[in-house]
């Protein structure tokens, strides 16, 4: 039996997402945007990990239940690992996911380097059903903005999901991450005038986004596309506001979550942000 999507908009609920979202009802949400787990075992300079990413036992429950969630004839846009693309592929399509689309988030710095520079994100534009093509539709290459991973090992930028949205959304549809880490997406729906339903399972990475959600930094209309005029052309004055910066100030506001980080001798410390 499914619960009333009322309690959980807005806000981020900590669990797996699989059982999360079973208590979902079908065709709750208007959009998926998500950066799942991407089965690399990955881990960053300062020994953070992230959860489920040395296994895939969750890929096809988890895509199976955002089908199911997203209403019919809408998108869900995927972050995935270009080396396990055919287990990605394999799960969206069991899933009934049809590929629409690819998108390329390109760095201007290389993230790791062995037989190429690796300067990229990708993610693949998922249909159910049959939408209508957007009115204005988005680029297929976005430029990335360095976040420094302060809030996430693999934290992405607020301001790529911006095109995203506007073209797949309108105001007031429900943006649903079911991987929503430090809350990114999430930030970035709600100044663009959308609903949001986060999920959760890293407790530290729960604080951190429903602190970075409650934070009273807030600007509606930052990240507007640079596609048409934002909604507000003059956000809020804020002492952590750089106009330089407008697009993803979000990625650096110093927020009152202590995020854990562990040092290389394996002693873990706080950092306030």
């Amino acid at each position: 039996m499914t619960a009333p999507l009322g309690p959980m908009l807005n806000g981020v609920t900590r669990g797996d997402c699989v059982d999360v979202m079973k208590e979902m009802p079908s065709g709750s949400v208007d959009f998926i945007v998500t950066d799942p787990p991407y089965l690399v075992r990955y881990v960053d300079r300062s020994g953070r990990s992230v959860k489920n990413d040395d296994n895939d036992a969750w890929i096809d429950p988890a895509f199976v239940q955002m089908h199911r969630v997203l209403k019919n004839n809408s998108f869900c846009v995927s972050f995935y690992a270009w080396n396990k693309a055919d287990r990605f592929i394999e799960a969206w399509k069991e899933a009934g996911f049809r590929m629409a689309g690819h998108v390329v988030f390109t760095k201007k710095y290389s993230s790791s380097a062995r037989f190429m520079q690796y300067q990229h994100e990708q993610a693949y534009l998922l249909v159910k059903g049959n939408p209508a093509a957007p009115a204005n539709p988005p680029p297929d290459v976005i430029p990335w903005t360095y976040t420094g991973n302060r809030l996430h090992p693999t934290q992405k930028p607020v301001g790529i999901f911006t095109p995203l949205l506007e073209a797949f959304t309108k105001p007031g549809d429900v943006v649903l991450d079911p991987f929503a880490g430090s809350g990114s997406t999430l930030v970035a729906a709600r100044d663009m005038g959308r609903r949001f339903v986060g999920i959760e399972l890293d407790e530290a990475h729960h604080r951190t986004a429903s602190t970075r959600l409650a934070s009273k930094f807030y600007q509606p209309g930052i990240g507007q596309s640079r596609f048409r005029q934002p909604l507000i052309a003059e956000p809020a004055v804020s002492k952590f506001h750089r106009p330089d910066t407008a697009v993803d100030v979000h990625d650096a506001v110093p927020f009152a979550a202590p995020v854990p980080r562990i040092r290389r001798d394996g002693n873990a410390r706080v950092h306030k942000f």
